[in-house]
């Protein structure tokens, strides 16, 4: 038996609950959620299964930390969780503290991993499991495992994929701490330096038209719904726009980005730094006429 505290938010968290509490070898001594937006769902699941809730503003207070020793939980999990874990807390279990993080770690540390692996045009994603220590998303791995990014994916598509490949991860590095059989990869082991990504905010949803297609395609696809959608202004309001294509062997040439060049049965086109590309999903209130300019 293994007794796990576990800290959580959002479908990453629930997904993985829902996979641990079936395995009768994992129990969860108590669930902890984000203090500032408090998780229904995930309170609910765990009240359903008897499981205490605790609350904290600070993780790594004395307060907390005498109040959950009660529970002699072996192993600390985070999944989407917003506190940063200081030392006295990673080291607080016996077993340490872990995290799941959707990025292909030493890369892609940080925040909107999965948007920014999509503006990056990768074509493939990481879901990594590591121990916690005192950098963001540093720690040794566990595991990792990759998944495909095809042009038919998007941001959407990646959660679903994300949020399912998280529980697995997850629980197969419980097992596998567990059982006493981790093969710890030190991240500077396979790349010194790895990349750090910084959260997306206010602002950077608006589209550069004086990009090329290929990358106005992966940023509009980037942050799709349920993200905020990529923006523009035309005549003056917000046009949100959800999806784009490339055109097939489009023609590049010189004219002025942004610039409505034709109009289709499912959308319109649009000129970018070197071809075009053609928008099929939008929401605009107001009409769209062929010469007029987005920016």
């Amino acid at each position: 038996m293994i007794t796990l505290g576990y800290f959580g938010d959002g479908p990453w968290a629930h997904r993985a609950f829902e996979k641990l509490v079936e395995d009768s070898t994992i129990r969860i001594g108590f669930v902890t959620v984000r203090y500032d937006c408090q998780d229904p769902i995930l309170i609910r699941l765990a009240k359903e299964q008897g499981i205490p809730v605790e609350l904290s503003q600070n993780i790594n207070s004395d307060e907390f930390l005498n109040r959950i020793n009660k529970y002699n939980v072996n192993l600390f999990v985070s999944m989407s969780f917003n506190q940063i874990f200081r030392e006295r807390t990673i080291n607080y279990p016996a077993l340490k503290s872990i995290n799941c993080h959707a990025g292909k770690l030493p890369y892609y540390r940080g925040r909107n991993i999965l948007n920014w692996v999509l503006i990056n045009d990768e074509k493939e994603f990481g879901v990594t499991v590591h121990y916690i220590d005192k950098g963001i998303d540093t720690g040794d791995i566990i595991i990792q495992k990759t998944y495909p990014i095809s042009d038919d994916d998007n941001y959407k598509t990646l959660l679903e994929t994300a949020y399912k490949g998280c529980a697995d991860v997850l629980y197969e590095a419980i097992k596998q701490i567990q059982h006493g059989t981790v093969n710890r990869i030190k991240q500077n082991s396979i790349d010194p330096i790895g990349m750090y990504c910084g959260m997306r905010g206010p602002g950077d949803e608006v589209i550069d038209w004086n990009s090329t297609s290929r990358e106005l395609f992966n940023f509009i696809r980037a942050i799709c719904k349920p993200g905020p959608m990529a923006t523009s202004l035309l005549n003056g309001k917000e046009i949100k726009i959800n999806r784009c294509r490339e055109i097939p062997n489009a023609r590049t040439y010189k004219n002025k980005p942004g610039q409505i060049i034709g109009k289709t049965d499912s959308g319109f086109y649009v000129k970018t730094r070197d071809t075009f590309v053609e928008v099929l999903e939008y929401e605009y209130d107001g009409g769209i006429r062929v010469g007029d300019r987005m920016g």
